[in-house]
């Protein structure tokens, strides 16, 4: 019997895995309706012809914000507590006291961070939470369309978003079932599952275990292993370009060997740029001893920064920049969303690069599903100073410790190495690829082709129940 799915997009983070896949199309074919139900300025139905009831209203609780960071400090003072770990401190950004406005802010948060410290208090603020979205016209307004619309169930795309617990809070109270996917890799030991579900979908056995770990108040058979789809596309032939098709379409040397360079955002790697500088520095010397490569820069799709111009200027000859195919929709960073066009650039990038460089990027597994190798840079810059975050700090982080053992990568520790890692690569003698498959199926699943079909049994599950 048909179903009606709505698929909940509260931000556009979920685009990518859920509308521009096969997602849909698998869902349609099991006979089910589906509705995507729209917090974006993205129009799925203009752009892709696609059913939709969008959400006008946007505003949630102006308290809201103010406890869900009181709640993400609690939760990793617990866990710093109950695992004996300062890791998940290094998780805080600083509190902001600029300002008469911010500094009462930042005295009320942590004040009430004080008195919540434990799993007690954070059952509190969560109730906290759900009342003062509860008490919003953004509940009202959802709830009125639920009514209206009658969906069997409601898919989250994502479990981080501020914007999605009025919503959610609205299918819960009129007994439709409600399903958070947990985003991505690293988010649950971050403390970002903000919303609480009747179900959550990970990624693996090793997300699973996370999230049982870290919410006592998540019973194990609320949690189902379903794998991603954001790594479906990276088997799929069809968008293969032949080599010289891509490199005219995108003014490539067509002699040249390219390593791609994957920019990371300012927060996690402040002094970025440089890496790549490094990068441009080795390929010159290697050039001048009779290689012929140049460098692929694909920025991070949300910096907007011109933190990389100066290198990019300097070394025309030997970086070229194909930016990925993300549109801004608004002047927010959560608003430059991707486009389907770019799963296939990305493909590309990664079938026609010798491999990939970058600091702690997930696009390790972009590669290794291309049978590609991953240089992470490990190493200090010279212009580290005081109040610029060190990036060795995000290896120490809960989610690189799942790790099989340290070849799951190629670490670059010292500058002068680099040259010589990149050299061994080209010439075969270096590989993280065996060691990395690993690692991609420790995080993201044995069976990363099948993600979305994994997702729609679920669901089927759910509705049988």
């Amino acid at each position: 019997m048909s179903k009606k799915i709505f698929v909940f997009f509260p931000d556009g983070v979920g685009l990518r895995n859920f509308a521009f896949t096969q997602f849909k199309e698998l869902g349609v074919q099991k006979g089910h309706q589906i509705v995507y139900w729209n917090n974006t300025v993205f129009s799925l139905q203009e752009e892709l012809g696609y059913d939709e009831v969008t959400i006008e209203n946007h505003k949630i609780n102006r308290l809201t914000p103010i406890y869900s960071r009181i709640r993400k400090h609690i939760e990793l003072n617990v866990s710093q507590k109950k695992f004996k770990d300062d890791v998940y401190l290094t998780y805080k950004f600083p509190f902001n006291y600029n300002g008469i406005k911010n500094t009462l802010i930042t005295l009320y948060t942590r004040l009430l961070i004080g008195f919540n410290s434990s799993e007690k208090g954070i059952v509190r603020i969560r109730k906290r939470i759900c009342s003062l979205e509860r008490s919003t016209e953004k509940y009202q307004y959802c709830r009125a369309q639920l009514q209206e619309h009658q969906p069997d169930l409601v898919f989250c795309t994502t479990q981080r978003a501020t914007q999605s617990i009025s919503a959610l809070l609205a299918a819960k109270d009129l007994g439709i079932p409600t399903v958070a996917f947990v985003y991505s890799w690293d988010n649950v030991p971050k403390a970002m599952q903000v919303v609480e579900t009747d179900y959550y979908f990970v990624w693996s056995d090793l997300m699973k275990d996370e999230v049982l770990k870290y919410y006592p108040f998540v019973q194990e058979s609320q949690v189902i292993v379903t794998g991603t789809p954001q790594f479906e596309p990276h088997y799929d032939s069809h968008l293969l370009q032949e080599r010289a098709v891509f490199f005219a379409e995108h003014n490539l040397d067509i002699d040249k060997k390219y390593i791609c360079y994957s920019g990371d955002d300012e927060t996690t790697s402040p002094l970025d740029q440089y890496y790549l500088q490094d990068l441009a520095q080795a390929v010159r010397s290697l050039n001048s001893k009779g290689k012929n490569l140049g460098i692929i820069y694909r920025k991070c799709p949300v910096d907007t920064t011109n933190r990389y111009d100066a290198v990019l200027q300097a070394n025309t000859d030997i970086i070229a920049v194909i930016d990925p195919v993300w549109k801004p929709m608004g002047k927010q960073w959560n608003e430059i969303l991707p486009t389907k066009k770019d799963l296939g650039l990305l493909y590309n990038v990664c079938a026609h690069s010798e491999f990939v460089t970058n600091v702690c990027s997930s696009t390790v597994f972009d590669f290794v599903a291309h049978e590609k190798s991953c240089i992470y840079f490990n190493y200090e810059q010279p212009q580290l100073r005081k109040g610029i975050r060190d990036i060795g700090q995000n290896y120490k982080y809960v989610h690189f410790r799942s790790m099989p053992s340290p070849a799951a990568a190629v670490f670059c520790t010292d500058k002068k190495e680099l040259e010589h890692l990149v050299n061994q690569i080209l010439k075969g003698e270096l590989s993280n690829v065996s060691e990395g498959k690993k690692w991609y199926e420790i995080v993201a699943g044995v069976t990363p082709t099948q993600a979305s079909e994994k997702i729609w049994k679920s669901i089927d599950a759910i509705l049988s129940n």
